[in-house]
């Protein structure tokens, strides 16, 4: 559920009609509605309350917004960080550092650093090598640094290519054949507490079957180690849950995700980490875009807006789908083109789509763009920015201002030789 509907024939953010925000704001822009970021943290919390001891940390690379993270921060979520940028923004937003984890798998130097100083609650060791370095850092600083170490268990999750992160030729974690023997060398060094495992085996999951095989693997993998000898105190089963992005798709409810975890893991007696992100923001978001205009195709017509592929990559990098309707429907349809102005063909969010019928000047909206969506964008042929904004009830914001490409052309220096 979403508070985005139509009132009176005019799609709404809450209570405000989004027309509102395009004359305010401009378009493009994203609007988050405050209601569905706070309803889908609840819903997941909710769906946890069989598992006694967790912690529930929003994967904030699915949307870095403060705002966003702020409104998540006094849900009680934590933060799943993967890079210094992102852990400065949860602090920012004022999550605990204990209740930040660190993950990724290019962690450097200067990062662990920063992160030990911040007093951060867990790391997530990738491979070996970072857990030794890990080690060295923080035993030079007089420190101990909580960690898990990140098993890829070999399960395909059946998502696309690109978001999988949990068969054994992606980059993340360490093979689970070789994890009883790497625990073991890193939980012996000075500087890292080595409490527990992690895993996290991809995005858009829309079969709990995969989790599940690699939760069971991973519980036989706690067993194993505390028959070795050593102490497992914290299990971290990432995020992944998956969203519907068309219009009747059914996925797995976060209930369902809840009672399998508290099914299979009943027996552990750990603390569970979980980092949801797309399941929590997916939803709660829209990409407001408006009509260029109009143009005759050999086929079907091309709706072309002022959105691109810059602003919303999803569907350039993965042909990912983005339900488009418009924000003042006729209830007229048509079947087209939908594509941004960018000068790449790659620039096309679908081909022979039905959706509303659109005239140059309208209005429509790209569903369920609140995650992976303005946290991706860049500035490609110098079209700055997008917007972003937050909606409560019948009120909005700007929460991250339009960067035009002005401004990103004054951050460049021209050398005297070249002047």
């Amino acid at each position: 559920m979403d508070h985005f509907s139509y009132r009176g024939g005019v799609m709404h953010a809450e209570d405000v009609p989004l027309p509102l925000i395009a004359d305010a704001v401009g378009t493009p822009v994203y609007v988050y509605s405050r209601a569905t970021l706070e309803r889908h943290a609840r819903v997941f919390r909710e769906a946890l309350d069989a598992v006694p001891d967790k912690l529930i940390a929003f994967a904030v690379k699915s949307n870095p917004n403060l705002a966003v993270l702020k409104v998540l921060g006094r849900q009680g979520m934590g933060a799943d960080v993967v890079s210094v940028g992102e852990m400065r923004r949860a602090l920012a937003a004022g999550i605990a550092p204990e209740m930040i984890v660190f993950s990724g798998v290019g962690k450097t130097a200067a990062e662990m650093v920063a992160a030990l100083d911040a007093g951060i609650g867990q790391f997530n060791i990738e491979s070996e090598e970072e857990g030794v370095e890990l080690a060295e850092i923080a035993a030079a600083k007089g420190m101990t640094a909580q960690c898990t170490l990140r098993i890829n268990p070999d399960v395909d999750a059946g998502t696309h290519d690109k978001i999988s992160t949990g068969k054994a030729d992606n980059k993340f974690g360490v093979p689970i054949s070789e994890a009883g023997q790497i625990f073991g060398k890193l939980a012996g060094l000075p500087g890292v507490n080595l409490r527990g495992v992690a895993v996290h085996i991809g995005s858009q999951l829309a079969d709990l079957a995969p989790l599940e095989a690699a939760f069971a693997k991973l519980g036989a993998l706690v067993t194993a180690l505390r028959g070795a000898g050593h102490e497992v105190t914290h299990v971290d089963l990432g995020g992944g849950l998956g969203v519907p992005y068309r219009v009747g798709e059914v996925l797995p409810a976060p209930a369902e995700y809840g009672a399998m975890v508290a099914r299979v893991t009943k027996d552990w007696g750990v603390k569970l980490i979980f980092e949801p992100g797309r399941v929590i923001a997916g939803n709660a978001g829209v990409l407001l875009t408006r009509v260029v205009r109009v143009k005759r195709g050999i086929k079907d017509p091309f709706v072309i807006v002022d959105a691109a592929m810059n602003d919303l990559a999803r569907p350039a990098l993965y042909g990912a789908y983005h339900h488009f309707e418009a924000v003042e429907p006729t209830g007229a349809q048509m079947t087209a083109n939908i594509v941004g102005p960018i000068c790449e063909t790659g620039d096309t969010f679908a081909m022979g789509r039905e959706c509303d019928a659109l005239e140059a000047g309208d209005l429509a909206v790209f569903r369920t763009a609140g995650a992976y969506g303005a946290t991706m964008a860049s500035s490609y042929n110098s079209r700055g920015f997008v917007a972003e904004v937050l909606v409560d009830g019948d009120k909005f914001a700007v929460v991250a201002d339009r960067i035009e490409a002005g401004a990103i052309m004054d951050a460049e220096r021209v050398p005297e030789w070249l002047a």
